[in-house]
């Protein structure tokens, strides 16, 4: 199979915004209780956070952190995890039927990003919570002293606000399976009013509602259209969720970046037409604040218990493939996709895995999520590309080979990122970078393998993992590379003065 990418400078499609590369933890399964929170391990400090989890999370570069929830949200009191521990409430989490210890709350979870080198997307709930309790958090976490709530924070032991920017309103409330679940003018008109008191506190944060759980929902994507045109002049980011499990058919499962591609397509058109609709000159924005692989046909049920053993997806090599192309795909959309939280970080559909008492490793999908966020932030290229399509079941024709690039104009590096999605062929591929000029290639790496059934282990946790080759040399600025079959690989270049 031959590919020809070209790759010109002024053709520039966005900004990467570093949220883009943000990540997501609930109060849910062994996310937080022996993830993030294990008092007592070997690498645990003085607060109780695991430390090998946390240099895990840095190495990461993780923007920001979307807590607490998710599904456990809708049935949350934020005062049930403040105060000191011994006096905070257990409680029924009716959402994913475990008990909630309440043994980390906002204040914590703060302490815990500030080690991680990572900021909080708080969230607040809006299925059993009202405005007033939004506004009260908002007070809480970010109102410098002298009220109630502010007052309160500093007897708790954090005399310096949170400043917390950035607040998810609500989580998936389009869903049936959400608690106190709303059509989409009812969540619309509370919506507002919310944001309104929220942004009364606190006039320098930003607020994202909530779009669609899911483009196979059937108020998809009326759900977005209608929330919108209640929100629109107050709101900063519409929220959209998209998870992707292989379904028995490999080469479906390595085309998701396709229906991904399409989904932001049309949560993009309905924000334009919504903008058209109010007169606007605002753009909206996208959070797709939800996105991963997620096996949820293999969840089973279980019983009331703390820190089940719940969404613990393993992930193989074919995983962390269609993986890559959901991330080659948020960074070609990086103009209207500003926020991108994978879900989740430890333990729970997460590319960080821990054993109570024992060691932590990286899952498959660590690899090309490091990779992106660390050699993808600067300015989005639009390339030009001609390659081979393949037929799938699912999506009808699409790219055997996909490509993003990134110009970091500061360091007058490109780099580009690829997949092979056909799993018998290697492609013959032409790099042109000739519109930078001289160029040279400083790293090359690639992700593949015989076996795509591959996962890594605690006792096995390099069967999965990037591997540097060597670089490509050039006189031109035209480079040849193979890309081998179901491959992830990243090239990198420097333009030379």
């Amino acid at each position: 199979m031959e590919t020809k990418v070209t790759i010109v400078k002024d053709f520039t499609k966005g900004k990467v915004d570093d949220k883009l590369f943000s990540s997501f933890i609930e109060q849910l399964g062994r996310a937080v209780y022996t993830g993030i929170y294990e008092p007592g391990h070997p690498s645990a400090d003085e607060q109780g956070f695991r430390k090998d989890v946390i240099e895990l999370v840095k190495d990461l570069r993780v923007g920001l952190v979307r807590y607490p929830g998710g599904n456990f949200l809708s049935g949350y009191n934020w005062k049930d995890g403040i105060g000191p521990r011994e006096s905070r409430p257990v409680r029924l989490d009716r959402a994913w039927h475990t008990i909630e210890t309440n043994s980390i709350g906002i204040d914590d979870f703060v302490d815990w990003a500030k080690k991680a080198g990572t900021e909080v997307m708080a969230a607040v709930n809006m299925g059993t919570g009202t405005p007033q309790d939004a506004a009260d958090l908002v007070e809480y976490c970010n109102f410098p002293g002298g009220t109630a709530w502010s007052d309160l924070r500093i007897k708790n032991g954090h005399k310096e606000p949170h400043n917390i920017k950035y607040w998810c309103v609500g989580n998936e409330m389009d869903g049936p399976w959400q608690i106190c679940h709303l059509d989409a003018s009812d969540y619309g008109k509370k919506a507002r009013e919310t944001i309104k008191l929220m942004k009364w506190t606190d006039e320098n944060i930003q607020t994202v509602v909530c779009g669609s759980a899911s483009s196979a929902l059937p108020t998809y994507p009326e759900w977005d259209r209608i929330v919108l045109e209640h929100t629109y002049d107050v709101a900063d980011f519409i929220s959209i969720h998209r998870y992707f499990e292989n379904q028995g058919d490999d080469d479906d499962f390595l085309a998701s970046f396709y229906d991904m591609d399409q989904f932001i397509k049309t949560s993009c058109a309905t924000c334009d037409y919504v903008k058209a609709l109010t007169r606007s000159k605002k753009t909206m924005m996208l959070s797709f604040d939800e996105w991963n692989i997620w096996y949820q046909s293999q969840q089973e049920p279980h019983p009331w218990v703390q820190a089940p053993r719940i969404l613990e997806d393993h992930y193989s090599l074919l995983d962390a493939l269609a993986f890559g192309g959901m991330a080659i795909t948020l960074l070609n959309h990086a103009d209207r996709v500003k926020v991108a939280c994978l879900a989740q970080l430890v333990n729970v559909i997460a590319p960080i895995f821990t054993e109570p008492g024992k060691g932590s490793y990286k899952q498959a999908i660590y690899f090309p999520f490091r990779d992106v966020s660390l050699f993808g932030r600067g300015t989005v290229l639009a390339p030009i590309v001609k390659t081979e399509n393949k037929v799938t079941k699912a999506y009808g024709e699409v790219p055997a080979v996909i490509f993003s690039s990134v110009y970091i104009e500061e360091k007058d590096e490109i780099t580009v990122f690829a997949l092979n999605t056909s799993k018998n062929q290697s492609s013959e591929t032409q790099i042109d970078l000739s519109s930078f000029g001289k160029t040279e290639m400083i790293y090359r790496s690639e992700l593949c393998g015989s076996d795509l059934s591959a996962k890594n282990s605690l006792e096995n946790p390099d069967a999965v993992k990037t591997v540097e080759i060597p670089a490509i040399q050039s006189d031109n600025s035209i480079y040849a590379a193979t890309l081998k079959a179901a491959s992830w690989n990243v090239l990198r270049f420097k333009v030379k003065k």
